[in-house]
């Protein structure tokens, strides 16, 4: 998720180090490495999300171990009560044991599929903030070129070099 958001620094760096218009809130940025940028942050948000099924996978797998190891524990302690059945007190104690070794296993196995549902949906609902943050930037550059292009039908000394994409600063109204 850091190569995310470092991405996203990157990009709104690169907008706002981008040569300003004058008498403009708008600037000029390179049209290619904007795309690389985001190029940069597809890759990383594919990253992400595969760190994010690596994390469901092994929670998954945690949680398994702990009712196998659970499951064992009951298992010893059913043959050990079997050893034990002509002392009834023992008998009581080890199945009381048994029983509460159980219910701890599977309270922590539920409290790991919690922690672990908790983490990837606080991911995620971060990442999308991100995302949207960047599509509306975008979205009002674009907006902006749009309603621009209307306008500079005659214009000749304010239009960008070739390959370059003009951006609107959202800050500066």
């Amino acid at each position: 998720m850091s190569d995310v958001r470092a991405e996203i620094e990157a990009l709104r760096e690169l907008v706002v180090q981008a040569r300003s218009m004058p008498m403009s809130a708008s600037a000029v940025v390179n049209r290619q490495e904007v795309l690389d940028a985001i190029a940069r942050l597809e890759s990383a948000y594919a990253s992400s999300s595969s760190a994010s099924a690596a994390v469901l996978a092994d929670r998954d797998s945690v949680v398994a171990e702990g009712e196998s190891i659970a499951i064992e524990v009951v298992r010893q302690a059913e043959l050990k009560r079997d050893e034990l059945v002509s002392d009834t007190e023992v008998f009581r104690l080890a199945t009381r044991e048994a029983d509460a070794i159980r219910v701890e296993a599977v309270a922590e196995a539920e409290q790991l599929r919690r922690d672990a549902d908790a983490y990837i949906e606080q991911r995620f609902a971060n990442f999308e903030h991100h995302l949207e943050r960047t599509l509306g930037e975008v979205r009002r550059g674009i907006a902006n070129l749009t309603g621009r292009s209307s306008f500079e039908g005659d214009a000749t000394d304010t239009a960008p070099p070739a390959g370059d994409v003009l951006l609107s600063d959202p800050e500066a109204g």
